[in-house]
């Protein structure tokens, strides 16, 4: 199967030279879904943001990034805009990056709507609602504006307006970390199914192990800008080989015991 998404030898410096990535290499293929795991620090935003060519001024990457066919590192910000959306999109962690808190919800998810499909008028209009419904938001949201929503609220019209792109591939940068537990646990089920009805591939980013393993068929271990450990979700947990992957399992399992003895 031809890979959707080929990273080869990343490297992100500063402007000073100093590396934040280091050569970092992996593969995603069309329907698979692989998990970046690390603590704050660790690079794992910055690959996303080197894969989309979305890096703030001062870094710059270097190697190779593929993505549908076409070479993201020293693209020019035209081809660039023709490649986001179509072929990828992303969910930050926080949706009020993503959501213009001066726009209307409704707005927001037919713009990329209107670009993708060309729908006008009542189209339109109706593909909003649609897209809404899909994420399980109600009608009267995309009346609102993102300060008059839940938390989870804007988070699920984010994703709305990420998969109204129809996209190839998903990049998920901690979409649940600013929620609480519950809200949490419905947004992991929501993508879960809507990755599993489109066949889209799944990058998805996280510092809390059991949340990524969750959702992730293969895992990549991310410590100061490297890969120390990366293969089968299931392998890694269950024989971690590296100290620092040994560290997130054990942490991963205390807390679970913990909560165990805390049930009624």
């Amino acid at each position: 199967m031809s890979e959707l998404l080929s990273v080869e030898n990343l490297s992100v410096r500063r402007s000073d030279g100093h590396e934040l990535i280091h050569g970092l290499s992996f593969g995603l293929a069309p329907g698979e879904r692989l998990g970046l795991i690390g603590e704050s620090g660790s690079g794992k935003s910055l690959t996303a943001l080197a894969v989309l060519g979305l890096l703030p001024p001062g870094l710059t990457a270097h190697g190779s990034v593929l993505l549908s066919g076409t070479q993201v590192v020293g693209a020019p910000g035209r081809r660039l805009d023709r490649l986001r959306g179509r072929a990828a999109s992303v969910v930050f962690q926080e949706p009020l990056t993503a959501l213009d808190p001066l726009m209307r919800i409704g707005r927001q998810v037919a713009g990329p709507i209107r670009r993708r499909r060309g729908l006008r008028g009542a189209a339109l209009r109706s593909a909003v609602l649609a897209a809404l419904e899909e994420v399980a938001l109600p009608e009267r949201v995309a009346r609102a504006y993102p300060h008059e929503i839940s938390g989870g609220q804007r988070q699920r019209a984010a994703i709305a307006m990420a998969l109204a792109c129809e996209p190839a591939l998903l990049i998920a940068d901690e979409p649940t970390t600013a929620l609480d537990v519950t809200v949490q646990a419905e947004v992991l089920a929501l993508l879960d199914r809507l990755i599993a009805a489109r066949d889209m591939a799944l990058l998805f980013i996280g510092h809390d192990l059991a949340v990524v393993a969750g959702v992730a068929d293969r895992l990549i271990v991310l410590k100061e800008g490297s890969a120390v450990e990366s293969g089968r979700t299931r392998d890694i947990v269950r024989e971690p080989r590296h100290p620092y992957t040994r560290s997130l399992v054990d942490s991963a399992r205390e807390l679970e015991a913990e909560l165990d003895r805390m049930a009624p």
